[in-house]
């Protein structure tokens, strides 16, 4: 069974009584439309006859006053239930916000907001007081938190919105939309919208929509609007609602229904004769309401269009430019008019009518100014042919003075490294030296005019010089290293394709020819800047002498025709399959050229000149052989100026004594120079020449009539027992060693008979010592 708390009365503020007699007489029964007709009843049961449990629901409201809490809101009922045994309460609240005494009365502790918590869920459950056990299963139930009205609308922050001017009666301009936490399905939550001002322009319906009631909007007069907006609860009704006011701003969009006019009527200028095109000379400032994203005027130059002209800043206004240059000698002044018009995607009333200006004139003076000279034109160009000219003069450049004053005018080139010369006076253009197209095939340099008075005014003009081709070179011959024979190449083998090239331009197509026959070779010229080479015949080698070369001939067909003769030496390969090559063997050409001629004899005549010398050096070492064996010839190997002996030179070191100590048994003392003491000791022959060094050093350390030396004459000498022999120079003029020319053998057969000229004779051997 489920019992109800005592309704409200149905006028008290926020008392949905009616509404929940309704849903309540649908839901329960006929038990509960009983209990309803009898007001003075405190609560309804709810009798369920297919379960021990005789309730499903409980409702309550919130924010309820409680005078004498705690409030009764129903009653748990069971068939089971006895004076022994007692209800237990689990869930959402329980033994808390909810409680249940020993009757089964349902009681709330404490005030109820439906917009924290708008239901709860609970069980209950019957324990036999005595044994503590449960007397029945478990059964859940809600307790549903019924809607006062206790909140008010809320708008959102910074409420805007915009709109076109002049836009139709109806225009949608924003929608408002304000809550309410209250149930949105009962009037508590529903809202109702009010506009508190602003209603001659602007309504608004019930869903927050604020629309245009006219189409007069005009942002030139008035760009924005704050509109009050009321928001209300419970529609309809006039007590115990809530309300709410906020303030929507609404902005006017600007359109573009205002046309530009100038500010002025006349504008007056003053322009430099000087002036390049482009130049900007004033600012014609005109006039439009709209905002600058919709302004946008259009400018109309009249009668000297070709010579001003308008374009716009960043403000949209109009700036007049110059076209072409102006010359004060021809025209100073210049009177002309400018119209200003517009587009717009509607008419202003506040724009119109024939007091606007739509016209102004426009005056310019022009100012005389110190002028350079001008040149006839701004670029030159000329064309001539390279190599010898028949007459130097190219052409003329021109320039005069613009002024009145009408100066000389004088022409110069500054550049040095320029092939061509001007006429101070005339301005004649003239060649300097020949040209070859082939070096370099276009010229550009400066020509300078400058007025022919004291720091006069000066000017360029750029001249380009073109260099025409003749055809003055003769074809070259290419791809010829591709040509080779194989050993096993057979009759009529392409054994290479050559090409040609010609350093001009356009010189025609190439024809080859042999400029001599070949009785191995043939060339075929393949009409397309090539030919190829055949073979006649099979059977070359590597292991042959042979020298093999084509003279070819090749003619470029130009005007005048060139021609060259080139030959062409073919090397004999031993070739793998596909004619890949794995050795080569280049063979000489058949004729020799003077200058390898002249190379050659001139190794001859240096290996002549060598051969004399050495034969007249072995015949001056005989000689030396045969004054030696007299004793009477001293060799000096060693000289040196240095101090010492009473400051007189040193003379040369006498050492034929030494070496004849060695090699002749008539050596006596006192036969030696008289600088040196005699040696009293046995001589040194072969292996002691030390010891007689060390003996001479001991008698010039005990000789106190000898004068000291300051310096020690050493001397480097192989001893006897050295396999190499002796490295020492004091034997040289005595060792005679004959030169080997058998070498020459190996050079070839020309250099066979100087080898046997000049070869070593066995009866010139070291044996005379």
């Amino acid at each position: 069974m489920m019992k109800l708390s005592a309704w409200r009365q149905m006028t008290e503020p926020g008392c949905w009584a009616g509404i929940l007699v309704v849903l309540c007489t649908l839901s329960m029964g006929a038990d509960v439309q009983k209990a309803l007709k009898k007001p003075s009843m405190p609560s309804i049961v709810l009798q369920r006859h297919k379960r021990d449990w005789k309730w499903d629901k409980l409702y309550a409201y919130e924010e309820s006053a409680l005078k004498t809490p705690p409030e009764k809101i129903g009653k748990l009922e069971n068939t089971h239930f006895s004076v022994s045994s007692r209800y237990i309460l689990e869930g959402e609240g329980a033994n808390d916000i909810f409680t249940v005494n020993d009757n089964g009365d349902i009681l709330v502790n404490a005030k109820l907001d439906r917009e924290k918590k708008s239901e709860y869920k609970l069980s209950a459950s019957i324990i036999n007081i005595q044994t503590g056990r449960q007397v029945d299963k478990n059964d859940t139930f809600v307790i549903v938190v019924l809607d006062v009205n206790d909140n008010r609308p809320v708008f959102p922050p910074n409420l805007s919105g915009s709109i076109s001017e002049s836009s139709t009666a109806g225009s949608i301009v924003m929608t408002v939309n304000a809550t309410d936490a209250d149930d949105p399905t009962t009037p508590n939550g529903k809202i109702e919208y009010e506009l508190l001002n602003g209603t001659d322009l602007f309504k608004i319906n019930d869903k927050g929509e604020i629309h245009t009631s006219k189409s007069d909007l005009d942002r030139e007069k008035q760009s924005q609007y704050l509109i009050a907006i009321k928001a209300k609860d419970m529609p309809g009704m006039e007590s115990g609602t809530n309300s709410a006011t906020a303030i929507v701003t609404i902005n006017i969009n600007d359109i573009n229904d205002n046309i530009a006019t100038f500010k002025s009527g006349k504008y007056q200028f003053g322009v430099k004769e000087d002036s390049k095109p482009g130049f900007e000379i004033g600012i014609l400032w005109v006039e439009d309401k709209d905002e600058l994203q919709n302004k946008d005027p259009s400018f109309t130059v009249h009668e000297n269009d070709k010579v001003f002209g308008i374009k716009r800043n960043n403000e949209k206004d109009g700036i007049l430019t110059l076209k072409v240059p102006l010359d004060y000698e021809t025209k100073n002044t210049y009177i002309f008019n400018v119209n200003v018009d517009e587009r717009t995607v509607s008419k202003s009333p506040d724009n119109q009518g024939p007091t606007l200006l739509k016209r102004a004139q426009i005056s310019i003076n022009v100012i005389d100014v110190d002028e350079p000279p001008v040149f006839n034109q701004t670029e030159y160009k000329f064309e001539i042919h390279e190599g010898p000219f028949k007459s130097p003069v190219i052409g003329a450049v021109s320039a005069k003075d613009p002024d009145k004053t009408r100066h000389k005018i004088r022409y110069s080139i500054e550049d040095p490294n320029c092939p061509v010369a001007v006429d101070s006076a005339r301005g004649h253009l003239s060649l300097k030296r020949q040209l070859d197209r082939e070096q370099k095939s276009s010229y550009t340099f400066n020509v300078t005019a400058h007025e022919d008075i004291q720091n006069g005014l000066k000017s360029y003009a750029e001249v380009k010089l073109k260099v025409l081709d003749i055809n003055d070179n003769a074809p070259e011959l290419t791809n010829g290293s591709n040509v080779y024979v194989c050993e096993s190449d057979k009759r009529d083998t392409i054994i290479g394709t050559i090409g040609a090239y010609d350093k001009d331009e356009n010189s025609g197509r190439f024809r080859f020819t042999l400029a001599k026959k070949s009785a191995n070779f043939s060339l075929y010229d393949n009409q397309d800047n090539t030919a190829r080479i055949v073979l006649k015949q099979g059977g070359f080698s590597t292991e042959h002498t042979v020298e093999h070369a084509l003279e070819i001939e090749i003619t470029d067909g130009g005007t005048p025709e060139q021609k060259s003769i080139t030959v062409l030496p073919i090397k004999v390969c031993t070739c793998q399959s596909g004619r890949r090559i794995e050795y080569c063997k280049a063979y000489a050409q058949t004729g020799v050229s003077v200058s390898a001629l002249l190379a050659i004899l001139l190794c001859i005549v240096t290996i002549l000149v060598i051969v004399i010398l050495i034969v007249l050096r072995r015949h001056y070492q005989k000689d030396v052989l045969v004054a030696k064996s007299s004793g009477e010839i001293h060799e000096q190997l060693v000289r040196y100026d240095e101090e010492g002996g009473g400051e007189m030179d040193t003379n040369g070191y006498d050492v034929s004594i030494l070496t004849s100590a060695c090699h002749d048994s008539s050596f006596r003392p006192g036969a030696g120079s008289s600088l040196y003491a005699m040696v009293k000791k046995p001589p040194a022959c072969k292996g002691d020449m030390a010891v007689m060094i060390e003996v001479k050093k001991d008698e010039a350390d005990h000789d106190r009539d000898g004068i000291p030396y300051d310096t020690l004459h050493i001397y480097g000498y192989e001893g006897s027992e050295s396999l190499a022999g002796s490295l020492s120079s004091l034997d040289s003029s005595s060792s005679g060693s004959n030169l080997d020319y058998d070498f020459l053998n190996e050079w070839g057969p020309r250099f066979r008979t100087l080898a046997q000229l000049y070869g070593v004779d066995g009866s010139d051997t070291d044996s005379s010592y």
